[in-house]
């Protein structure tokens, strides 16, 4: 018998434990988006690198290669189209243009850091003097930067998703343990559910208006306005689901929690949620990226300090950079939107067993 040589042994016993990390990283890369890296790390450990290729060029180059085409097109045909505003702008113009967004925020932030620092100057200059009660501090009022209006929409994003989930999962829960509540809300669901925000929103702002009379509270009123907006057409999609959700539990589950005698609270708690999350958390990703796509109409109406409003004031500017401006706002909130269902799915990929990318 060929005795086996023990450093062999270690090399696999190397190998197989290096690809059992590269596994269990997968699940993580399939969350992030990063499926590639998956066949890059097999390919550099040495599992059959042709086939890992392979799967390489479909997980990364298809993708390149597709953008390749479309960034190609899109610079070929730009200049072709000619606007009220001039030609529209190419891949190179746009890139400008969002260079240009960083380095006013970046002037922006100095001013601010300038005026500040000013103003403590000035401060501790009449407090050494014995003027104490002169002493004042300002906020800086200048405008808001690209990023600071990037992070007012996620803001108002999130303000409205939350309030829109804790409206819908209660309801949506009782709609689906019952046939009588669920008779009560499906018409309000049909009639309600395909209002556009465009309807909304002179409704919202009324009652806002209303109700809120102060700008000087905790939420100014247009912030306020947009988030309604998007709570009242967000939630649709997580009550939905989470209805079905729970009508679709086991019903031999039902059976056992009647012989166990089981409260209504540990029902819902030990038995409805973990059955129904997976299409839960379904719905509370449709319901993010309904928020986020009305989000930015009720920003421009509304005038919140967001990325709508940007877009709205760049239109409403019409200078000659102001349709590549718009265009880098169309491609962020095409990321941001990315990136927020990457999250809502990594966060259901913790709680849930689901196979849905």
């Amino acid at each position: 018998m060929t005795a086996i040589d023990p450093d062999t042994l270690a090399s696999e016993a190397r190998r197989a434990r290096l690809f059992t990390r590269i596994n269990k990283a997968d699940a993580w890369f399939q969350v992030l988006g990063l499926a590639w890296l998956t066949p890059v790390l097999k390919a550099a450990a040495g599992d059959n690198p042709r086939a890992q290729m392979s799967e390489i060029w479909r997980l990364l180059g298809v993708p390149l290669l597709a953008i390749g085409i479309f960034v190609g097109a899109w610079a070929a045909l730009a200049p072709t189209v000619q606007t009220s505003l001039g030609a529209i702008p190419g891949p190179v113009q746009v890139w400008q243009q969002a260079i240009s967004l960083n380095a006013d925020a970046v002037r922006e932030r100095e001013k601010a850091a300038a005026f500040y620092d000013r103003q403590e100057i000035r401060n501790a200059k009449l407090i050494a003097d014995g003027k104490s009660d002169k002493v004042r501090s300002r906020t800086y009022t200048g405008k808001p930067t690209y990023y600071q209006q990037i992070w007012t929409s996620i803001k108002t994003v999130f303000l409205g998703f939350l309030t829109g989930s804790l409206i819908a999962m209660p309801r949506g829960i009782m709609a689906g343990l019952s046939p009588t509540p669920n008779a009560a809300i499906n018409p309000i669901i049909q009639i309600f559910k395909p209002v556009s925000p465009l309807a909304w929103l002179p409704i919202v702002t009324m009652v806002v208006s209303a109700v809120y009379a102060t700008n000087d509270g905790m939420f100014s009123k247009s912030f306020l306005v947009s988030a309604i907006t998007v709570t009242l057409c967000s939630l649709w999609p997580t009550l939905i689901n989470t209805s079905l959700g729970v009508s679709s539990i086991d019903k031999d589950l039902v059976s056992v929690s009647k012989v166990l005698k089981m409260s209504t609270y540990a029902k819902i708690t030990k038995l409805v949620l973990p059955s129904a999350l997976p299409l839960i958390f379904t719905g509370l990703r449709l319901s993010l990226g309904v928020g986020w796509m009305v989000l930015i109409a009720a920003e421009m109406l509304a005038l919140n300090p967001g990325l709508g409003k940007f877009v709205w004031d760049e239109f409403q500017n019409g200078s000659s950079q102001s349709l590549a401006k718009i265009m880098v706002a169309v491609f962020t909130i095409g990321i941001i939107g990315f990136l927020l269902d990457r999250v809502m799915f990594a966060l259901q990929s913790m709680f849930t067993f689901t196979e849905n990318r």
